[in-house]
């Protein structure tokens, strides 16, 4: 089963069981939501659409984005990228990823992330770290725990 690997220093830290996503988080200055969505291709993670709700600083949408229930959407030129650094930081509100119909922050999914440590996301199998029985359950590994994920 495809998954979404979550990695601090080269570890798995914790899986998301879903073959696409979509990344949420408020832009720094205009204080506005982002959203990229994702979806597992091969070893490589794929950006299908993106959306923002407004304009300003660093956030203009290209010529082709529509205006659509005060979101700019627009789908990006095909790319396809191995690794998704995220990095963490008390100066902007957590990163939200949103899979098979939930949404976590980043800090709850991975909450051994210190400040300024850098998550990567990166396509791989699904792992035992994530236990889809109980719907409220974090993602996370537990310190020690067995991960069989393989990349």
């Amino acid at each position: 089963m495809n998954a979404v690997c979550l990695i601090v220093a080269g570890v798995v830290r914790a899986t998301l069981p879903t073959d696409h996503f979509t990344l949420a988080w408020q832009h720094s200055v205009e204080k506005t939501r982002w959203e990229e969505s994702y979806r597992i291709d091969g070893d490589r993670l794929r950006l299908t659409s993106a959306r923002i709700q407004g304009l300003g600083a660093g956030m203009e949408p290209p010529p082709d984005a529509v205006l659509r229930s005060g979101w700019w959407t627009w789908k990006p030129p095909p790319h396809a990228i191995a690794v998704l650094p995220l990095t963490q930081s008390t100066y902007t509100p957590d990163w939200t990823l949103c899979w098979n119909h939930r949404c976590r922050t980043l800090g709850a999914l991975v909450p051994s992330a210190a400040e300024g440590s850098v998550v990567d996301l990166a396509a791989c199998r699904a792992s035992t770290c994530y236990d889809t029985s109980r719907p409220n359950s974090g993602a996370a590994c537990e310190p020690g725990a067995k991960d069989t994920t393989t990349r």
